[in-house]
């Protein structure tokens, strides 16, 4: 052993272990609560590969626009009258009316700040047709500026989770307990890919995207209005991230806070990447694997490689297949 490593490796043991009877055993729980994280990294990964899809732009500001929308299904519930701690009894209409409020006003905060957030950083740089990197250094900053100013209103402590559905078991899948907001957060999740898909697919407007990110001085001469299919780019991407709010919030016990949108937002920027950014179809796969994956390698290596793991899967797919495992641009889409 190296004399420099010696006094570290003997104050505190092996940095990293390999677990192999953890993972066998924790294999099926593991892999269905990582489908569940996996796809509300999903939903975030689809506001990215819009806006990259079309813009070719890197919207860090998305993880920001995502977490606007966690405090905005957090203030719902809490003026509905529902306090942290508290473990309401909820028929399922009520449920159901509460959750669609909370929803509905997440995916309509996260809309408008991520239209506002294009029109006021990103617009007045397209007018002057400003370098890439300079759109770069933009979203960074206003993702800083979105943190300081939900720091200010809601303080530096996060805003304990108000939880409206206990999860009940429904059935097991190999000893793994499968439960109702499992079930609910992964439904929902594809159930708002499949119609963004279809939008993007098989909509006029979801054509008119789809020109503008192959060729968008073509498509201005064919008549498409570039900025409107911008501003809807923007929109869909902050609707989905809303939605992911929501589950979020629904899945997560730690609560909603000022710059939890930070990792969430590199994790699944990872996963548009990791699946083929620009690509919705990769989003939806990227997402999903990634959930997986980091889960796998929270029980095999330990807990506090549960995100480093994630990442190096990302770098090794990226060194085989850089365009991402799918790969295709929306562009290039198929209808």
């Amino acid at each position: 052993m190296h004399p420099t490593l010696t006094p570290f490796l003997a104050e505190s043991g092996s940095w990293i272990h390999f677990d192999v009877d953890t993972f066998l055993g924790q294999f099926w729980n593991n892999t269905f609560d990582g489908l569940t994280q996996g796809a509300i990294y999903a939903l975030i990964a689809l506001g990215y590969t819009l806006v990259y899809g079309v813009l070719k732009l890197i919207n860090f500001a998305h993880s920001e626009v995502f977490i606007v929308g966690t405090f905005a299904a957090w203030v719902t519930f809490y003026l509905l009258g529902f306090r942290p701690g508290a473990d309401p009894v909820l028929g399922v209409g009520e449920l159901i009316l509460y959750l669609g409020l909370a929803l509905i006003a997440a995916v309509a905060v996260s809309g408008l700040t991520a239209v506002g957030l294009e029109r006021v950083a990103y617009r007045p740089l397209r007018n002057r047709n400003a370098p890439k990197l300079v759109f770069l250094i933009t979203a960074i900053g206003a993702s800083f500026a979105l943190q300081q100013t939900l720091k200010l209103i809601f303080g530096l402590n996060a805003q304990r989770s108000i939880r409206l559905l206990t999860p009940q078991t429904l059935f097991e899948i190999f000893g793994t307990k499968i439960t109702d907001r499992d079930i609910l957060i992964v439904v929902a999740s594809v159930l708002a890919w499949l119609v963004a898909d279809y939008f993007v697919n098989r909509t006029k407007v979801g054509r008119g995207i789809r020109a503008v990110a192959q060729d968008p001085d073509t498509a201005t001469l064919m008549g498409v209005n570039k900025e409107r299919v911008i501003i809807v780019t923007f929109l869909v991407g902050g609707l989905l991230a809303g939605a992911a709010a929501l589950f979020y919030l629904m899945k997560i016990p730690s609560g909603a806070i000022y710059n939890g949108g930070f990792l969430l937002g590199i994790k699944a920027f990872a996963a548009a990447v990791l699946g083929g950014i620009g690509n919705l179809r990769g989003a939806l796969l990227g997402g999903l694997l990634l959930g997986i994956v980091e889960n796998y390698g929270q029980s095999l290596f330990g807990g506090e490689w549960k995100d480093v793991v994630a990442f190096v899967v990302l770098v090794l797919v990226l060194m085989l297949r850089p365009t991402g495992i799918l790969g295709e641009s929306l562009g290039k889409a198929r209808v």
